[in-house]
């Protein structure tokens, strides 16, 4: 089960909130309601459930892709941008009791484009592929992790943006995020591996970069040791899916 969480970062929001702006005519978006809601109660005293972050569904192991290995854009997609994350990895027990096994840098990837025509269709926008890794970190995360994000283009960076993450730099405790994932008994069944994304800082496209086939995405942080990298690339155009009667 691979899952994220969304507008969980003290800079996720003002990208976030200029993509859907447009449709709010002067009020305020759904997005920065939302975020408010983490700053007021996401991070509850021990023992008590807090506020309940944004959520959405990746998809299973298939949408996995190893470090090294191409993030693919389907044909179909208007985009496809890196959102650098900090993955939870974990693992659920013979008596339904989820255990960490440790953290991982992650890119999320996602289709940024999509989302900004209409929130509603952040679901669809989710449902790419992923990358964690190449380092586990077990333990507790520190309360700031900081690194660097950069995306090169034949050799050269064209972006790049300081990563910054940790309980210091969101508004919702780790803590918290774990809760309302594993609150649902559909997430505890035994013998399932859970990978969930804690949320992004900030992401290219939020700057008016436009990613292109080829480009390396690599995140890049002394305390995981060694970078995750993985290419952007644009599948060819396919045929519309047909669906035939029985």
């Amino acid at each position: 089960m691979v899952s994220l969480t969304g507008l969980t970062h003290l800079g996720s929001a003002t990208s976030r909130d200029q993509m859907h702006a447009a449709m709010a005519a002067g009020t305020a978006t759904d997005t920065m309601r939302m975020f408010q809601i983490g700053l007021e109660g996401g991070k509850p005293s021990v023992g008590q459930a807090g506020a309940q972050p944004e959520w959405a569904y990746k998809g299973d192991g298939r949408c996995v892709v190893a470090p090294e290995q191409p993030l693919t854009q389907p044909a179909f997609a208007d985009d496809g941008g890196e959102e650098d994350e900090i993955a939870g990895l974990y693992v659920i027990d013979d008596d339904g009791n989820p255990w960490r096994v440790g953290y991982a840098l992650g890119n999320e990837f996602a289709d940024h484009v999509l989302e900004r025509k209409n929130y509603l269709y952040l679901a669809h926008s989710k449902l790419r592929e992923c990358s964690f890794g190449p380092e586990l970190l077990v333990g507790e995360l520190p309360d700031s992790v900081r690194g660097e994000v950069h995306i090169r283009r034949d050799g050269a960076i064209v972006w790049s943006s300081p990563f910054e993450t940790g309980e210091a730099n969101m508004c919702h405790a780790i803590a918290n995020l774990e809760q309302h994932h594993f609150k649902y008994e559909l997430f505890r069944r035994p013998g399932d591996v859970h990978v969930h994304f804690f949320g992004a800082n900030g992401v290219s496209f939020g700057t008016g970069f436009q990613t292109r086939d080829g480009d390396l995405f690599e995140i890049d942080v002394p305390l995981f040791g060694r970078p995750l990298r993985n290419a952007l690339k644009i599948a060819p155009t396919a045929d519309p899916v047909r669906v035939r009667a029985l």
